[in-house]
């Protein structure tokens, strides 16, 4: 009788152990910004995205891979994407002129409150 107990005790544990990890995952949301742009428009290459806090960075020439210009959408570069576990959640396009007007504290504190909200 008292090893059936100590059997239930264990394995209560065990699933209480996967329940927290699978909770701990969502808490913690995947964060990416992707800078898509292509090499004849270099000169307007949003420099400042290296310095971004707390996500992942990728940075894609849709003249080298077209392939993410159409499953994208990219209609203009450069554009920024944010992701959140592998889902769109913004999206900053330039202008005529070929350049972002945001800046890297308006993405900045939008990657925070996307992180934030997970609390």
């Amino acid at each position: 009788m008292e090893e059936k107990t100590v059997t239930w005790r264990i394995f209560a544990m065990y699933m209480l152990l996967i329940i927290l990890m699978l909770l701990g995952s969502k808490a913690c949301a995947q964060v990416t910004v992707t800078h898509y742009n292509a090499e004849w428009n270099k000169k307007h290459d949003v420099e400042w995205i290296k310095d971004l806090d707390d996500c992942d960075i990728t940075k894609v020439d849709i003249a080298k891979y077209p392939k993410f210009q159409k499953k994208h959408k990219i209609v203009v570069v450069p554009t920024i994407i944010i992701f959140k576990d592998g889902e769109e959640v913004e999206r900053f396009q330039a202008d005529i002129s070929f350049s972002i007007k945001a800046t890297r504290k308006e993405l900045q504190d939008y990657i925070n409150e996307l992180l934030m909200s997970d609390f």
